[in-house]
């Protein structure tokens, strides 16, 4: 059995790695990296930690437009399947790279592998959220985190090939947290554990946006602990864009980019971490960390509900009083997305069946 794997950006490269390596116990995996995520520290960096094959191809699409980037992955990806005939192509979570990978296989007839399907912000102004909808409708086999996607699917008549296997993301957290404590990640940082804010923004609606980005900005110079910012690419040019200039705020360390082991240790030792990705929700959960979210809705909604995350939006006022306050036991609350055993299941039910 040959199988396509299609990946492209960071959290896609972290769920690719204990999944891959049970796909090679019984199949040939080809890697496809469509160049989505092309800056150092966020491409081969992490191939490099996690122990990931490379690539067999490497697109290098880069930065373009949702449609130009979506469309050149498209017929890149297409040329491919044809070249390499898969009998499977898998893709993983939400990006252009997914959803292009999805619509390449689906109109040449060859099955689609959806792992983390199910995911639903109902936002449609997100293009994540456009991209999963769409992915999740043209695959054959789904693979969902939570009761919440099964649940999601359901409601729009995806009942076929549905499987609740628990995240691949936290297999990878239980392996490499391990792995990073081991090798010493936090004492390179100078830091005390918890005694810290530890914070990433890379969307576009809080990037592009000059209000939305002073507002954030304002919100977490008012907090009372020192906060480590390694900053995406995308924020760094915004804020050279307006001349927020975050030097001004003695509590703000920019750092560079980090590798994912050092963004695992990081995250466990923070005091709160604010963001405004999805996967660092997920991981600031698995590590038992207080995560206040910097959107209106998270596709996460399991993590609110149980009260180890907090939706804030902009909202300067609410970054600063949580940012100082936001407190949680993690003690008594459930197990969300399975027992770390996701990528085992994938495919023990990928063998009786393809």
């Amino acid at each position: 059995m040959k199988i396509l794997t299609i990946v492209g950006a960071r959290p896609q490269f972290i769920k690719l790695a204990p999944v891959s390596k049970e796909i090679r116990k019984f199949a040939t995996e080809i890697i496809v990296h469509t160049g989505q995520h092309y800056d150092e520290n966020m491409s081969r960096v992490f191939f490099e930690e996690l122990i990931i094959p490379k690539p067999d191809y490497n697109l290098g699409i880069g930065s373009k437009s949702h449609g130009a980037q979506t469309g050149e992955m498209l017929i890149e990806i297409e040329k491919l399947i044809l070249k390499e005939k898969p009998d499977s192509v898998l893709v993983y979570g939400d990006t252009n790279s997914t959803l292009a990978g999805a619509l390449a296989a689906s109109k040449l007839h060859i099955p689609v592998i959806h792992i983390e399907a199910g995911l639903r912000s109902y936002n449609k102004r997100m293009p994540e959220e456009i991209n999963r909808i769409l992915t999740d409708h043209v695959s054959t086999l789904l693979f969902t985190p939570s009761e919440v996607g099964m649940k999601n699917l359901k409601n729009e008549g995806i009942t076929k090939g549905v499987y609740n296997v628990g995240d691949v993301m936290y297999d990878a957290v239980i392996q490499n947290i391990k792995i990073a404590e081991k090798l010493n990640k936090f004492a390179q940082f100078g830091l005390q554990e918890k005694d810290y804010c530890l914070v990433t923004v890379h969307r576009a609606e809080n990037t592009d946006e000059r209000n939305r980005l002073e507002q954030i900005v304002e919100g977490l110079s008012q907090i009372k602990y020192s906060i480590v910012w390694p900053l995406h690419p995308r924020t760094r040019k915004f804020l050279k864009q307006y001349a927020i200039d975050l030097s001004k705020f003695p509590n703000i360390k920019v750092i560079e980019p980090i590798g994912y082991l050092e963004m695992l240790i990081l995250m466990k030792n923070a005091k709160r971490i604010i963001t405004d990705s999805g996967g660092v929700q997920k991981e600031a959960y698995f590590l038992k960390t207080p995560c206040i979210t910097l959107r209106d809705e998270t596709e996460w909604v399991e993590t609110v509900e149980i009260g180890v995350n907090k939706l804030v939006g902009y909202d300067s006022e609410l970054i600063n009083k949580y940012g100082n306050q936001f407190i949680v036991d993690f003690i008594d609350k459930p197990l969300l997305y399975g027992d770390g055993r996701a990528s085992e299941k994938i495919v023990k039910i990928l063998k009786s069946i393809m």
